[in-house]
């Protein structure tokens, strides 16, 4: 075979180009890409955002993944957020200090009750700082028995109420009130009697029964003297309720008062007593179910007893949480409030916590409310104590046991999904409900944008959240609920 000069030349340049390119263990043949390569920015987080689980696996657990707005939208359901139309101004969120739950608490060791109340009250990373406060004037039925403030012997009466006292309340509710304010002066204090003394009333027992029309006047300065004797003890009353729950007469203790009645207690009595006295505590109606919208219109519908109501309050053992917006819509000058709703010690964490964040705290919210409160703020785990007669399921928003073990039950989760991020003086905004994402959001005072959020459906939920024409997409599992924070 002829070999040219040409093939020679092909053949070498074959050699040295596998010479210089074969694989190696110097040089492989897919070599390890740069172990340093050019980093990506970091995402700066521009949300805070706090999370509780149906299922328990989070509560209230403030979340590390970052959160950042962008520019563009994607179609999942968008929640579009607008702090240039406002609503009401909030006064708080938190619970009932009960006659109970002042004894739960007063149990702890003087450190652990400290502790415990700079968590619920104070402002620090784990609080969860309640801002609002109902009170029983007198006994309510989580105390272990039936009182009020001006007790007489059987068959006798005092019209001058010389008998005046707070001492059943001194050791416990009024004591604890005391410590509460050193860590929070401005909690707004709200107070609902139970029954009226029982000397004034018709049948002469705790349950049930009728403010007689020749003791109204003395009804009217029992709560002057109320009033004035927390004044002495350092605690500003913020508003009062002359009856808790006026048509629900089988409780121990209770007092039946109809919508006429009141009316006529606030015109002639209630209101001319706190006037000649110079008292500014407000006058808030009805303090009853949500079933019912004629009993605070029609106190309302009387010139004089609207002159001195301030407004009505609510709870919803029935009914639906728009009536509200019924009563609000019908009297636009008249505020609203939620003060009163209990979780059950039937009840299911995950259950509760999706009905109360939806109904309670966004719900009450997006229906004008100034506040929402859960009802009793601490038992025993055995739900007590209680009245004879009272509630036996009532479970507190913290079980402390007889050992002085705290267990923070669904309530306090409820509460503090509000109560950590939306101090007084907050401004409700608009929000729009997207599908299943039930939700309420406000402007605070120190100009920050906070946003609850209940998917309230059965399965995970990714959303945006869009605010000033730029979004952040986040996903909340089924039965959740989530506390965005951003400025």
């Amino acid at each position: 075979m002829k070999i040219t000069q040409k093939a020679v030349f092909i053949f070498l340049c074959f050699l040295i180009f596998t010479a210089c390119f074969s694989p190696s263990d110097d040089d492989p043949v897919n070599p390890t890409p740069d172990p340093t390569p050019t980093p990506t920015p970091d995402i700066k987080n521009e949300v805070d955002f706090w999370v509780t689980m149906g299922d328990q696996s989070q509560k209230l657990k403030k979340q590390s993944e970052p959160i950042a707005f962008v520019s563009s939208a994607n179609n999942y359901a968008t929640i579009n957020v607008n702090p240039t139309k406002t609503y009401q101004t909030i006064d708080g969120f938190g619970f009932t200090l009960t006659g109970g739950s002042a004894q739960a608490i007063q149990r702890l060791s003087s450190s652990e009750k400290s502790n415990l109340l700079k968590e619920l009250f104070g402002n620090g990373e784990n609080a969860i700082s309640i801002s609002y406060l109902r009170v029983s004037i007198g006994a309510s039925d989580l105390n272990e028995a039936p009182f009020t403030y001006c007790e007489v012997p059987e068959g006798e009466t005092d019209t001058e109420l010389e008998n005046f006292s707070l001492e059943k309340d001194m050791d416990g509710v009024i004591s604890l009130l005391k410590e509460i304010l050193v860590i929070n002066p401005n909690i707004k204090i709200l107070g609902s009697p139970w029954t009226a003394p029982i000397w004034m009333k018709n049948n002469k027992s705790y349950i049930g029964g009728e403010l007689l029309p020749e003791y109204y006047d003395a009804y009217a300065q029992y709560f002057v003297k109320y009033i004035s004797a927390m004044k002495e003890q350092g605690i500003t009353i913020d508003a009062i309720t002359p009856q808790n729950e006026p048509l629900h007469d089988g409780n121990n203790p209770s007092m039946y008062m109809p919508a006429q009645n009141q009316a006529e207690f606030i015109k002639n009595n209630l209101g001319p007593a706190f006037e000649a006295a110079n008292i500014e505590t407000k006058i808030i109606a009805w303090d009853h179910n949500c079933d019912n919208p004629d009993y605070p219109i029609t106190v309302f519908n009387d010139p004089e007893a609207y002159k001195y109501t301030d407004g009505a309050a609510f709870h919803l053992y029935s009914g639906d949480i728009s009536v509200l917006s019924t009563v609000h819509n019908a009297f636009p000058d008249k505020n609203v409030y939620f003060t009163e709703q209990y979780t059950s010690s039937q009840g299911d964490f995950g259950g509760d916590l999706k009905w109360h964040l939806k109904n309670v705290i966004i719900g009450s919210m997006r229906n004008w409310s100034k506040n929402a409160l859960e009802w009793n703020l601490a038992n025993n785990e055995y739900y007590e104590p209680h009245t004879n007669g009272g509630c036996t399921v009532c479970k507190g928003g913290l079980t402390i046991d007889n050992a002085g073990n705290i267990t923070r039950n669904v309530g306090y989760y409820i509460v503090g999904h509000a109560s950590k991020f939306v101090p007084q003086g907050s401004v409700s905004i608009e929000s729009n409900i997207s599908g299943t994402l039930q939700n309420a959001a406000f402007s605070t005072p120190n100009g920050k944008i906070v946003l609850i959020v209940e998917n309230d459906g059965g399965n995970d939920e990714s959303f945006n959240v869009k605010y000033n024409d730029k979004w952040f997409t986040i996903a909340l599992p089924a039965g959740a609920v989530g506390t965005f924070i951003w400025k």
